[in-house]
């Protein structure tokens, strides 16, 4: 099997993208940095499963808010205090990752997460034209993941490491990578993630692909189907590996 791995962001040139091949050992076998959306359409058409590292939705909520206010038609809520407002901002998914991790998910409607979210719906919408099977669930051949929480439950560092600076950090993430994934073969992409963060989460995110489809990540509830299959659901490792403090 072959797993793709998309650090999406709205510009191409800071886009990266892996894949990962199944086996022994699992090897690195195509990561790059700047990718258009024809490339990102091809990975996942390539990859037996896909992790995207980007919100798949908006909030049902704010959806309706957006419907309701175009229309004239919003009724006047008893507050727009921080509760309110803050129904808008999560997602289901975003309240549960942060209830599991500490970490807040950036807002897909408040926050500049917008831009690459508004890039991936055209993407979608391009893969289903395709007949691609894209449900934002991850039942299909794509999984919504979410890198620096991995890397928390995982137990290594999760903040800061994205800095250009801070290249040592991503060393240690790496070399602690390889212990947690001692089949993993980074085929000589090792210093390009030590270089460039959005490498090393495009990694991530296909290591994460390569879980969801083993079923050993964390599925959404059956009571959430349906919200989940609007708003996206985060896929991080089983609940059992636990989560670590070092945020």
């Amino acid at each position: 099997m072959v797993f793709g791995g998309i650090d999406l962001a709205a510009d191409p040139r800071r886009t990266g993208v892996a894949q990962i091949s199944n086996g022994t050992p699992t090897v690195v076998e195509m990561l790059v940095v700047g990718a258009e959306d024809a490339d990102i359409a091809a990975i996942i058409m390539g990859s037996d499963m896909s992790g995207i590292d980007v919100p798949l939705g908006w909030p049902d909520a704010f959806v309706a808010l957006l419907a309701d206010h175009a229309a004239h038609a919003l009724a006047p809520p008893p507050s727009t205090g921080s509760d309110w407002r803050r129904t808008m901002a999560m997602r289901t998914t975003d309240v549960i990752v942060h209830q599991r991790t500490g970490r807040v998910p950036l807002s897909v409607s408040t926050d500049r997460i917008a831009y690459p979210a508004l890039r991936w719906a055209g993407i979608e919408a391009r893969l289903r034209a395709e007949g691609i099977d894209v449900p934002r669930d991850g039942s299909g051949r794509i999984c919504e993941v979410y890198p620096a929480a991995a890397l928390s439950c995982w137990g290594l560092p999760s903040r800061g490491y994205k800095r250009r600076e801070q290249s040592g950090q991503r060393v240690e993430i790496i070399d602690r990578l390889s212990y947690l994934f001692p089949d993993l073969d980074w085929n000589g992409h090792r210093n390009l993630c030590i270089d460039d963060d959005n490498t090393l989460d495009a990694v991530v995110s296909a290591l994460m692909a390569r879980l969801v489809a083993d079923r050993q990540a964390d599925p959404p509830p059956e009571a959430m189907r349906d919200v989940v299959s609007r708003e996206g659901w985060i896929w991080l490792p089983q609940q059992n590996n636990g989560c670590s403090d070092e945020r």
